[in-house]
């Protein structure tokens, strides 16, 4: 019997507390997969528990006779990779997963912290429907939550692990975040584990916050002139396109950056990845074609992440005239005019027309502009200027190249390409010094 009179008797009684918030359902029901993944997701030995003894105070179907600790969701903060975070991870095993009003303040409670702290905040989500026995305080706690993933937005990275099922009011918080794992999010993941291998990795190409820098990795660093760096794997990227026009975009990536991470693999058209150059973290956008209005708004929005979080946007453009709805199209063209770090293209074939204007082109707003030879910068391809200009195909041919555009400024080379490389680190070195003074205006009105 534990003696509450004495000091010992105290910490005893707190030790079997926590022993039984861990174990909610009793100790028959051992660990919850809960806090097993979150176990998972963490630096060992690095999680730090907060309100890991709060329990409900409702009184309504006899609900006080049933109140274990945590309430069905984990909160905490520790570190990923040596980096700190804001953690939570939702049980449901308890009440069936259901949020009420002390889950849903913890949750609060952690996201004030790691806005306070400017640290990333990450959720293991699953289930999370109202709590129909409290009452609407429990749609209150989902508005506040809410409240609090849009204030983050843009100030902190939030992660999202799907592991699963969600309630339609419970799939807001995590569609709202910067990056979606699971079934269908921007990093796709079989189960729970490969999730939580996904959230570590891409938090490694992202800052703690808006005002941070994305941490780096040990790398070779380029020294001496373009030239001199020129490596034969380089030289490989003279032969990359085909003298008709083929060529494979995955390999010319390859080739370029290290540590590629595709997101939204599953939207065609446009590639969008993290990747790394000199062990600096860009966010590489990619066409090899034409695309839809998906792969629009999928490069709008990755775009609008890496503005938010400081890391430069890298364009390899092959794209012919566009056939997207405008409407849709726009939210690329405001992404990417309204970014304002640093913003690189390489023109490695085909611009024609709106897939020129739109893909990273100088006057929407890239920094620096290069071009391959093998590049063709033109109002429309040969057959339609041949039957605009009435002229012979072959005639028309002769306007699809990028030399007018250097004529004209609207590249500032053109390359060979086994010099990609070392134009894109020298570009990124001199671009860390951007500084870009906006109108003052409350927010632009992007077309959504």
């Amino acid at each position: 019997m534990t003696d509450l009179k004495t000091t010992a008797g105290k910490i005893e009684d707190l030790g079997n507390k926590i022993a039984e918030s861990r174990s909610p359902l009793g100790a028959d029901a051992g660990t919850p997969a809960a806090r097993a993944r979150l176990d998972a997701l963490m630096d060992d030995g690095s999680f730090v528990e907060t309100d890991a003894l709060a329990r409900h105070r409702s009184k309504d179907f006899g609900r006080e006779h049933d109140r274990p600790y945590t309430d069905g969701v984990i909160t905490g903060y520790g570190t990923i990779n040596g980096r700190k975070v804001c953690v939570y991870s939702q049980d449901a095993t308890v009440f069936d997963g259901t949020m009420g009003e002390v889950y849903g303040e913890k949750i609060i409670k952690l996201y004030d912290l790691a806005l306070k702290t400017g640290v990333p905040m990450v959720s293991i989500v699953e289930a999370g429907a109202p709590r129909a026995q409290e009452g609407i305080v429990t749609l209150a706690m989902q508005a506040r939550i809410l409240e609090r993933v849009t204030r983050a937005s843009g100030l902190i990275p939030q992660v999202a692990i799907q592991v699963g099922e969600l309630a339609p009011l419970a799939t807001l918080a995590p569609v709202m975040a910067d990056i979606v794992i699971g079934e269908g999010g921007h990093l796709h993941a079989a189960n729970a584990d490969e999730a939580i291998a996904a959230a570590r990795t891409v938090l490694g190409y992202l800052p703690s916050n808006n005002r941070a820098e994305a941490p780096r990795t040990d790398a070779a660093l380029q020294a001496g002139s373009i030239a001199e760096n020129i490596s034969e794997s380089d030289r490989a990227l003279n032969a990359a396109i085909a003298d008709n026009g083929s060529f494979e975009m995955s390999a010319i990536v390859d080739a370029l950056f290290d540590d590629v991470l595709e997101l939204q693999a599953d939207v065609r058209g446009i590639s969008t990845a993290f990747a790394r150059l000199e062990g600096r973290t860009v966010g590489l956008i990619a066409t090899a074609g034409g695309f839809d209005e998906a792969a629009a708004e999928k490069a709008a929005r990755f775009i609008r992440l890496c503005d938010a979080f400081n890391t430069p946007i890298i364009e390899l453009v092959d794209t012919p005239e566009l056939t997207a709805q405008p409407a849709r199209l726009s939210k690329l063209v405001q992404a990417y005019a309204a970014a304002t770090v640093g913003k690189l293209t390489v023109v490695l074939h085909r611009a024609y027309g709106s897939g020129y204007v739109v893909m990273g082109s100088k006057d929407l707003g890239a920094d620096l502009a290069y071009a391959w030879p093998t590049a063709e910068i033109a109002v429309a391809d040969a057959t339609t200027l041949a039957s605009t200009l009435g002229v012979e195909e072959a005639e028309a041919a002769e306007f699809l190249t990028p030399y007018q555009a250097a004529e004209r400024g609207l590249v500032d080379a053109v390359i060979e390409p086994a010099a990609t490389r070392g134009y894109l680190i020298e570009g990124l070195r001199l671009l860390e010094r951007k500084i870009v003074s906006t109108p003052a205006k409350k927010h632009s009105n992007i077309v959504l």
